[in-house]
């Protein structure tokens, strides 16, 4: 995976817009943004490892879903729309990127700026209930990711706004990170 903070220039999300100031593990660590890289192996290894990262985080579902053109049809790029969409999510959002490749955007609360992280094959991403993030793919329009849960397998997105900005999640992910 490989961290920066994106440019505000206007243009196609599955672009890299790259600023060019690179966003560190400490600088993603201090706003709850947890990273693994774990190599997609043909023996199968790769899943003892993310097991054992599910097991600690006391994950005990998940599932796989696949993000492209032959998958969602005519759907597809309302579906990419809405994935770029900034929102929260009230349970930790936890992604093992098993083919493909995409960007998961998130904010870094004391600037409003955008960090994306260009995930590829092999790299796992959790992101702490609360945060406002986005995703996207790149210009390959393509990846297959395990989706990780700790309960029932469930997605829901709570878009940026007044309201969501209150929620109590929100609000104890902005105590986390110590923001006043």
């Amino acid at each position: 995976m490989r961290a920066y903070f994106m440019d505000d220039l206007p243009g196609d999300q599955r672009l890299p817009h790259d600023s060019g100031r690179g966003a560190s593990d400490a600088m993603l660590k201090s706003i709850g943004v947890l990273y693994w890289h774990i190599p997609i192996d043909e023996s199968g290894t790769y899943k003892d490892e993310v097991s054992r990262v599910a097991k600690e985080r006391n994950y005990k579902n998940h599932d796989i879903i696949a993000i492209n053109k032959e998958v969602l049809g005519d759907e597809f790029e309302t579906k990419i729309k809405n994935f770029y969409h900034e929102h929260m999510h009230e349970d930790e959002e936890i992604r093992y990127i098993l083919e493909g490749s995409g960007y998961f955007d998130v904010r870094e609360h004391a600037t409003e700026s955008w960090i994306r992280c260009h995930m590829g094959a092999g790299d796992l991403l959790v992101l702490p209930a609360g945060i406002y993030h986005r995703f996207s793919l790149d210009t390959n329009n393509h990846v297959r990711t395990m989706r990780l849960f700790k309960d029932e397998p469930k997605w829901i997105a709570h878009n940026r706004g007044q309201e969501t900005d209150g929620n109590s999640y929100r609000i104890e992910y902005l105590k986390s990170i110590e923001v006043q």
